[in-house]
């Protein structure tokens, strides 16, 4: 698919502290890093035909530095891509209107998209394990932008249904993005560089609603598809221009092997399934507060108009703002700490507004910007820890990650209206708070610095910061290498030994060197090996 020419280097080695005791032996398919194909080749053509910029080839002996701008092009296109699945939500209405049909018939839309979504993540997220993310990338962007013609010229709620189904499929590039940062970064500004794309894809969410709704209200509402028609298009030239090539990153793999793998990892890995329940509630927490959120302020005590409901999107882009600061307190951290003072916070504001979100604006100001900033965090430590299994998986285990999510996103849709409706605001809110309360519940089960195929359980000590942690492994595999060395100069004493009380040419000495050494290496070895598999930073 790519024209390439000759380049004399050896492959990139990766800089992780976790790369030397990363383990791929709960996978189905044998994937290895595709690193032979970069060490002879640059790719400088796209789709064989579209030139590469010089300056975001993939060349081993320069690699690209990972910087603010890259970063936040990465967070850029997450907005305006994500956005797709949710202009229609506030436009519901007046699609109706224009389609002259019922508003339950409109309403399957958002389900739709939504669907399409779920479908994009199964079938398509995961060819990011597979090829090359650039090209990939770029064609989904342009699939995504076209389509969207369709949205805005169609007057056919059937042609404009089957788009919408289709826009959801393309949408999933955020979730591309997601583990190609996390490739791209170095080990320690991972969690920040997570944190950017995940605040652009929240912004996304956001953003669409309250440019929806603003619009909606002045012209009519196929403005807003031409605008994200133009949005896109600008994203893909954008990525054209910035996004880094990066090479193929399994060898021999196939497509159905990846994704039969993806079953296996949820079964064999704990860290995974730990991860992917704590995902589930808070997903759900956060969609049941903002969807019950339009029914809390538009009737009493409040009675705002749909126009001030719809800005209140505003107050969740300065959480989502606090991304880097996020990100930067993660980096420092074990991955299971972060997420232990996520919760503990989630827990502060949700009881806020089990106790005050129906009496006083002010406590719903504040629960929107907290449920924001430490829901984000909970995600991005989460996410950093789980993409620390397999770094060759990165793609299959973020779409694990993801299924969870928008499992919780449906619970926390339709059992909390069904709360809110039936029972009030406050019983809604409490259902919040117990589901936030069960996401610390299933984080205890599972220590810090437990082994990696240990379920549950403590062990490790409870050393909170990274730094030290990294630190202590180093020694650790010092001090076995400098064993090996010792017990190599005392296998070749006791040789010399057996030596002297032989013959010339008698060949102990020989027997004894090549049959008692390789024990004495093997021992060794299992020494570091042991040290590598308890690895504590790739744990939540």
């Amino acid at each position: 698919m790519s024209e390439a020419q000759p380049v004399s280097a050896a492959g990139p080695t990766s800089s992780d502290f976790n790369a030397g005791t990363t383990s791929t032996s709960t996978e189905t398919v044998q994937v290895t890093p595709d690193l032979a194909e970069s060490e002879d080749h640059i790719h400088t053509r796209d789709f064989g035909f579209l030139p590469i910029p010089e300056r975001v080839r993939y060349d081993p002996k320069h690699p690209i530095h990972f910087g603010l701008v890259i970063n936040i092009m990465l967070g850029f296109t997450s907005t305006f891509i994500v956005a797709n699945l949710y202009y229609c939500q506030p436009l519901l209405i007046e699609l109706a209107k224009s389609f002259d049909v019922t508003y339950d018939q409109v309403s399957i839309i958002p389900t739709l998209l939504q669907t399409g979504y779920a479908v994009g993540l199964l079938t398509i997220s995961i060819l990011g394990d597979l090829v090359r993310r650039r090209p990939l990338i770029m064609l989904l962007v342009f699939i995504s932008g076209s389509l969207t013609i369709g949205l805005a010229v169609t007057n056919d709620l059937v042609a404009f249904e089957v788009i919408s189904f289709l826009v959801g499929v393309s949408s999933v590039t955020p979730q591309i993005l997601m583990p190609l940062a996390a490739d791209l970064a170095p080990p320690e500004r991972r969690a920040s560089a997570l944190s950017i794309v995940l605040a652009g894809l929240l912004l996304g969410v956001l953003l669409a609603r309250v440019l929806a709704g603003v619009v909606a209200q002045f012209v009519t509402w196929r403005v807003i598809y031409y605008l994200a028609i133009g949005l896109q298009f600008l994203v893909l030239a954008v990525v054209y221009w910035l996004l880094p090539d990066y090479p193929a990153k399994n060898k021999g793999a196939t497509y159905f092997g990846i994704l039969a793998s993806m079953a296996k990892f949820v079964v064999t890995e704990p860290l995974l399934l730990q991860a992917a329940l704590i995902n589930l509630p808070s997903s759900a927490t956060f969609t049941n507060f903002w969807v019950t959120l339009t029914f809390l302020l538009g009737a009493d005590p409040y009675n705002y108009s749909t126009l001030v409901i719809g800005l209140f999107g505003l107050v969740g882009m300065f959480g989502v703002a606090m991304a880097p600061l996020v990100g930067r307190v993660i980096d420092g951290l074990v991955p299971w700490f972060a997420t232990f003072i996520a919760i503990l916070f989630l827990l502060v504001f949700q009881a806020i507004q089990v106790g005050a979100g129906g009496v006083n604006i002010a406590a719903v100001v504040i629960v929107c910007f907290g449920l924001d900033v430490f829901r984000q965090m909970a995600q991005v430590s989460l996410t950093s820890a789980v993409f620390s299994i397999d770094a060759n998986a990165r793609a299959r285990l973020n779409a694990v990650m993801l299924l969870s999510l928008f499992i919780g996103q449906v619970m926390g849709t339709s059992v909390g209206t069904k709360v809110f409706v039936q029972y009030g605001w406050r019983p809604a809110a409490a259902l919040s708070l117990a589901w936030t309360g069960f996401m610390l519940f299933l984080l205890l089960l599972r220590g810090p610095h437990v082994p990696r195929h240990t379920w549950f359980g403590y062990a490790g000590g409870y050393e909170v910061r990274k730094k030290v942690l990294a630190e202590r492994q180093r020694q650790q595999e010092e001090e076995a290498v400098t064993a090996l060395d010792i017990e190599r100069n005392c296998t070749d004493k006791e040789a010399e030994c057996l030596h002297e009380k032989t013959t010339p040419e008698c060949t102990s000495c020989n027997e004894m060197r090549e049959g008692e050494a390789p024990v004495v290496q093997e021992r060794s070895v299992q020494k570091v090996e042991s040290v590598s598999e308890k690895d504590p930073l790739r744990l939540v």
